[in-house]
């Protein structure tokens, strides 16, 4: 310990001893700790109140994981760097981690130093505890912190009028972490909704600190980390929560460098709403985030950004639209990215791959066969030549990059909807070897394009086998609309081939477990 630390502890011990004597609470020890520790030593609200208790930074992880094991979750990855990080202000605990903090020191999360409620949505103040003045240990009629917390929420509610969906969500979140179903109904969706449209206020109407901002960078670039193996509705309430402290951060304009930085970030949680939207099926709700976060990404001047979100974009015609206009989409990503290298470069023709092999079997794609699938292949080429001149950091961020895993699977499907099931099937197999055991969206998928190539080699056995295996093992929140498209496009090409095929049935009961034309329900939790 510092010499620094070593006087902080002793003032902060003294203060302690004084107050246990005079019969005050923890809390009121930990106000006037920080009070006057925080003059000298500049001590947080969240370390004066461990100060307060007199324990030491394992007690409190420990104290932590009890919670979390009573709680039947799994042992949680806060340890006492993480805390010590939280302590000196480097960074703000997530709702999970803010909840149990709260429910350690036995208050909300205004007396720890941070706005806002606790995504439990009740008080953590001990039963029978009695508040008095800190200073005369007289009673005190003062609101504790959840009344304060109440009144600032009824001040903001009226100034900002988004207090109540950020709720919305919040209970949502402690839903999901409790291992609730919770069904995408359409209050969520009118708070995902209202979150994106005062974003677009914001843009077009914002001084926050640079530590801060590295927090919310840190967050944005945590999301993009979780978005392969967190299920999507659990992922968008975090997303989203994070998205609107970054609107109240712009509400005000700041300086040029801080601006761009909170513009950037907003372009990147809008296009990562967009494309957990997407993977949620909703389309209409998913063109308004690119939307929002084409405007942002205008803000910066940065052509990969806004080439990145336009690629993304591209993705919604693709799936659910008109692939003209995922063509369309592709070559405008890849004209914005020019010479620049990024993932929008690799990734914009693989979309146009992907868009040509979708319209080689309409009449009014035009060109013949040979001539579409060398025109898809040539496009599959740039996109490897532009992949191998990436960063390493873009080629490893499966979000906000584009990773060698996602090309190859990306490959695969072009060459599958190509009709070139031999190579496609190599592609794909090969893909599948890249993701680790927490990854189940795209080896899903990965997976049912592989039955497809099975159907058209004429092994129907073999990919029922694969596609029913795959859609049984997948967990309630692993069912959305995305997949259960393609899901469905395994039964199509199987009954143009084999309608009566024994195992047909065994296929579609797995599929019928999760009916696809009810709303989409998700499960906490990882898969």
């Amino acid at each position: 310990m510092s010499g620094r630390q070593h006087r902080e502890t002793e003032l902060a011990r003294r203060i302690r001893a004084r107050g246990l004597a005079a019969g005050r609470s923890a809390a009121q020890i930990a106000e006037e700790i920080h009070e006057k520790c925080g003059a000298q030593f500049g001590t947080t609200r969240i370390k004066g109140h461990r100060l307060a208790h007199g324990i030491a930074l394992a007690d409190v992880i420990e104290q932590i994981r009890a919670l979390f094991e009573r709680d039947a979750k799994p042992a949680p990855g806060i340890g006492e760097t993480l805390l010590s990080a939280y302590e000196s202000g480097l960074k703000r605990p997530g709702p999970e981690y803010l909840h149990y903090l709260c429910t350690v020191y036995r208050v909300e999360p205004v007396a720890l130093g941070y706005e806002g409620p606790c995504i439990c949505g009740h008080g953590h103040k001990m039963p029978g505890v009695v508040r008095g003045d800190l200073q005369e240990g007289k009673p005190d009629t003062s609101p504790g912190p959840r009344e304060l917390w109440i009144k600032q929420t009824t001040s903001d509610s009226s100034a900002d009028g988004g207090e109540e969906d950020e709720n919305v969500l919040r209970r949502t979140l402690l839903g999901l972490l409790a291992g609730g179903t919770v069904a995408l109904d359409g209050q969520v969706l009118g708070s995902v909704e209202s979150i994106r449209r005062r974003m677009d206020d914001t843009l077009v109407s914002a001084t926050v600190s640079p530590a801060m901002l590295d927090q919310w960078e840190e967050a944005t670039v945590g999301f993009g980390r979780q978005y392969m193996n967190t299920p999507p509705l659990r992922l968008l309430c975090d997303v989203l929560l994070e998205f609107s402290s970054v609107r109240k951060a712009m509400e005000r304009r700041q300086p040029v460098d801080l601006q761009e930085r909170l513009c950037r970030m907003a372009a990147q949680l809008a296009g990562l709403s967009g494309m957990i939207m997407i993977n949620l099926g909703d389309h209409r709700m998913a063109r308004s985030f690119f939307r929002t976060g084409r405007t942002a990404a205008d803000e910066t001047g940065d052509r990969a950004l806004r080439a990145w979100v336009t690629a993304r974009e591209a993705l919604v015609p693709l799936y659910y639209g008109d692939p003209r206009e995922a063509l369309n989409l592709a070559k405008k990503s890849r004209d914005m990215a020019g010479e620049t290298p990024c993932a929008a470069r690799a990734m914009a023709p693989v979309v146009e791959a992907r868009a040509i092999a979708m319209l080689s079997g309409n009449p009014a794609g035009g060109s013949g066969r040979k001539d579409v699938v060398d025109q898809a292949k040539r496009a599959l080429s740039r996109a490897r030549a532009a992949f191998s001149q990436m960063t390493t950091a873009e080629q490893e961020d499966v979000a906000f990059g584009y990773t060698e895993r996602q090309l190859y699977f990306h490959q695969g499907d072009a060459l599958v909807r190509l009709g070139q099931a031999m190579e496609a099937d190599l592609i794909l197999e090969q893909a599948l070897t890249k993701y680790g055991p927490s990854d189940w969206l795209d080896p899903t998928l990965i997976k049912l394009d592989r039955a497809k190539c099975k159907v058209m080699e004429g092994d129907i056995e073999e990919a029922l086998s694969i596609a029913t295996k795959t859609v049984s093992g997948l967990g309630e929140g692993c069912r959305p609309e995305i997949l259960m498209q393609r899901a469905q496009e395994v039964v199509q090409l199987v009954e143009s081939r084999a309608p009566d095929h024994p195992h047909l049935k065994a296929y579609l009961d797995a599929l019928r477990s999760v009916p696809v034309t009810e709303p989409v329900v998700l499960r906490g939790g990882n898969a």
